[in-house]
């Protein structure tokens, strides 16, 4: 540049664009993360009751509420495992830093760490052909933990021998196993949300008087399995618009003006789930659960 130009300036809104694509790009990952995990749980809960989640219509702000309940647990779990860790690996770089060389025990602790992942990585692929019944949850949680022990006993042992981690020759590598980890985390996050929603399904279902009772007035009989529910018929009168009442129903859930009630005895073999409109044609009383 010759004395005098005037020095390239970055237009003002230049660094604004920048840091925006920085915020939202991870904001909308979390946010579709979210919504997967969420749809993941109401299909399981409410698939459980002979009911599909797209029959219920939830928003996507709906979904993204109902997954907390299922991501406690695993964020949780991945965030200790992450403390635990951090800690052994500043210590293990602490004793690297001594100029004596550190007790032989501790030198073949990184090693046993990677063969231990190798093994569980080994078990994982064989669940993942079916060789054994593997659960749901098993082949990710084997392939992606035995993958982190495997790179984990790598980098300890490089900051054993005071050395840097990853070596150049490795990044490519290890790009690829981070890759399969997030996709392994991803997995059976999947699978945790569909089988906690399954199993609150479980617990709902013998635990209906938890949902608000519900007693419907209505123009015509509705239909349900005997003894269900508690039907009175009213006595013809000019002054009384609606014909049949019933009683002994829990508001399951409710969506774009429908209510989905479900008999307070309901039962897997027999039971059903009755869509209602919420409009003039039902009467619709709630009490408390």
């Amino acid at each position: 540049m010759a004395d005098g130009d005037p020095e390239p300036r970055t237009p003002l809104w230049g660094n604004w664009v920048s840091t925006l694509a920085t915020f939202i790009a991870p904001t909308t990952f979390i946010g579709a993360l979210l919504l997967y995990f969420g749809f993941a749980y109401t299909d399981a809960l409410y698939e459980y009751f002979g009911v599909d989640s797209a029959t219920l219509g939830f928003s996507t702000q709906d979904y993204a509420l109902r997954s907390a309940g299922a991501l406690y647990v695993p964020a949780g779990t991945a965030l200790i495992v992450a403390l635990g860790g951090v800690v052994v690996y500043y210590a293990a770089r602490s004793v690297g830093n001594r100029p004596a060389p550190p007790l032989r025990g501790i030198r073949v602790f990184p090693y046993g760490l990677s063969v231990c992942g190798g093994i569980l990585f080994l078990f994982g692929m064989l669940g993942g052909f079916a060789v054994w019944p593997a659960g749901a949850m098993d082949t990710p949680l084997l392939l992606g933990g035995g993958l982190v022990l495997v790179v984990y006993g790598r980098a300890l042992s490089f900051k054993l021998d005071g050395a840097n981690y990853p070596a150049a020759r490795e990044r490519l590598a290890l790009t690829l196993v981070a890759a399969l980890v997030a996709l392994s985390s991803f997995w059976a996050t999947h699978a945790y949300a569909k089988q906690h929603g399954h199993d609150d399904a479980k617990y709902l279902a013998n635990h209906l008087w938890l949902r608000p009772g519900v007693t419907i007035d209505t123009l015509d009989r509705l239909h349900f399995s005997d003894q269900q529910v508690r039907e009175t018929a009213f006595p013809e009168d000019p002054r009384q618009r609606f014909r049949f009442r019933y009683e002994g129903l829990r508001l399951l859930a409710e969506s774009k003006g429908r209510m989905f009630i479900i008999p307070e005895n309901w039962e897997s073999n027999s039971g059903g789930v009755l869509v209602l409109p919420t409009d003039a044609t039902i009467r619709v009383t709630f009490s408390p659960g």
